[in-house]
């Protein structure tokens, strides 16, 4: 999930206990909730931020393989995560109350900045399609 402003600022977030900013993320409630509304249910989770329009369901999945350090978080054997693509156009910044289990920090930076901040390749990936919608 990316947040970003009309003028092309993204919010990113740090992750607790480590040095990495990312955007939002987060797991469906399996087996029953959709992609969609789980990146609603998220923003709101890891931000605070509700919004009734500007979401965007950029019809994109990226597979990738789950680091062995983050395995835990996800059922015995499971080494591949499928990440979608959503995304939430706001007009101005707004306050953001971050999950403290989740992140400590956010911040407002500038969509190209951004994507040299992140840690994910499917993170910069997103970034690099707003940026590019954003022209």
């Amino acid at each position: 999930m990316v947040v970003y402003t009309d003028k092309g600022e993204t919010l990113l977030l740090r992750r607790t206990g480590s040095a990495f900013w990312q955007s939002i993320t987060g797991s469906l409630q399996w087996p029953c909730e959709a992609p969609e509304a789980a990146a609603r249910r998220e923003v709101f989770e890891e931000t605070g931020i509700m919004a009734a329009d500007g979401w965007c369901d950029h019809q994109i999945s990226r597979r990738f393989h789950i680091l062995p350090e983050y395995r835990y978080r996800y059922g015995p054997g499971v080494t591949e995560n499928l990440e979608h693509f959503f995304s939430l156009c706001i007009p101005t910044r707004c306050p953001v109350q971050v999950n403290p289990a989740e992140h400590d920090l956010s911040r407002w930076e500038k969509v190209p900045a951004a994507a040299d901040l992140v840690w994910s390749w499917t993170n910069r990936a997103a970034l690099a399609q707003i940026a590019q919608e954003l022209v």
